[in-house]
């Protein structure tokens, strides 16, 4: 166990602290939108980006606020929904949540209509009574940006010698599976570890000081400790992270936006395009802003997925595979159908951008 921390070691943490949360590089494009109701005359004749006309249904919305999680998000950085929305008369404002539980938590009470979160929040938020929809999936990574870690000379060399031990993680998140299935797959249950709940941020700092012996996290917290406290990783998230995340609705807004909607997640997967295109200036785009060394921002580019894809019941059959685990372990108190939590085929029709629809239908 670490006993003390380095003079540099504390420097670079309370520069990540007073940088990282405002704004930071998105492991995948996180966003969130609230809307404000206006009067329902729905049909509006305006050009869009491209100079062309567009007739149609726009929605109640006219101000999107768009928000992301302490990962950040380039599209925020780069303003491209601002200039696609301008023309149909809806503004963009944004906000800022630490992870996807308080996310879900958030959309739950009214105050978010769209947020971009991992596997497991969606799931408790179900089980919370929360009125959600799936309405995008995120493509999956290789599964490098979110490990079980450890101190470096921690005696714990497995996830089975985790048995008995205090293991913290942020409750709710995807952490939060990537710890029971990892356990699943040694044998053990959720209930022989000990399960210490702690927000990212303070998690972080309390490993750096050498007060915690397991966590379990994601970027940009895992690639800061690998990097600045040499953290060990006992196992990452390769073929346990196989969802990759969702873009989460309140029914309300899928269903009365559905043309601001696609428009949010075509704009969101061609930034994305981009995004995997050119990594280095990705890194160049966000290190000035954010004033952290770039060799830490480039390491969590180089294993980040910025594309989305589109519903489809196979993804839905694995999240509920996912939701029956949780089950399993007694970790949700009961069972949730997944499929409550969609829309029709003809709703995804009308969200879905055509992007996607080629990705689904693959």
């Amino acid at each position: 166990m670490i006993a003390s921390v380095k003079n540099k070691q504390n420097s670079v943490l309370k520069r990540f602290t007073l940088f990282v949360i405002p704004s930071l590089l998105a492991l995948s494009t996180t966003l969130i939108s609230c809307s404000t109701p206006t009067s329902p005359s729905a049909t509006d004749s305006k050009s869009d980006s491209k100079g062309e006309t567009i007739t149609a249904s726009i929605g109640k919305t006219k101000v999107v606020r768009l928000g992301y999680q302490s990962a950040g998000d380039i599209v925020k950085v780069k303003g491209v929904l601002e200039k696609r929305l301008e023309p149909l008369g809806v503004k963009v404002e944004w906000s800022q949540f630490s992870a996807g539980p308080q996310l879900m938590e958030a959309l739950n009470v009214g105050k978010v209509d769209l947020g971009s979160v991992g596997e497991t929040p969606p799931i408790f938020a179900q089980v919370a009574g929360s009125s959600l929809v799936y309405v995008s999936a995120r493509r999956p990574s290789e599964g490098k940006g979110s490990a079980i870690i450890v101190q470096k000379d921690s005696p714990i060399k497995s996830v089975a010698d985790l048995k008995g031990q205090k293991v913290v993680f942020q409750k709710g998140s995807a952490s939060h599976y990537l710890l029971v299935k990892a356990l699943d797959e040694v044998g053990l249950k959720y209930s022989d570890i000990q399960a210490v709940t702690l927000p990212p941020v303070d998690a972080r700092e309390a490993f750096i000081q050498g007060r915690i012996d397991a966590w379990v996290t994601w970027d940009p917290y895992l690639a800061f400790v690998e990097s600045k406290a040499d953290a060990r990783v006992l196992r990452d998230a390769s073929k346990i992270s196989t969802q990759g995340g969702f873009y989460i609705a309140s029914r309300t807004f899928a269903t009365e936006n559905p043309e601001v909607l696609r428009i949010i997640l075509e704009e969101i997967d061609k930034n994305g395009e981009w995004a995997e295109a050119n990594r280095p200036e990705v890194v160049k785009l966000v290190a000035p802003i954010l004033k952290i060394e770039p060799e830490i921002l480039e390491i969590i580019s180089n294993r980040a997925s910025y594309r989305l894809r589109g519903i489809t019941p196979e993804i839905l059959a694995e999240q509920q595979k996912i939701a029956d685990l949780f089950t399993q372990e007694k970790v949700i108190p009961k069972k949730i159908d997944i499929k409550e939590a969609s829309l029709t085929t003809e709703q995804y029709a009308a969200i879905t951008p055509d992007s996607l629809k080629a990705v689904a239908s693959k």
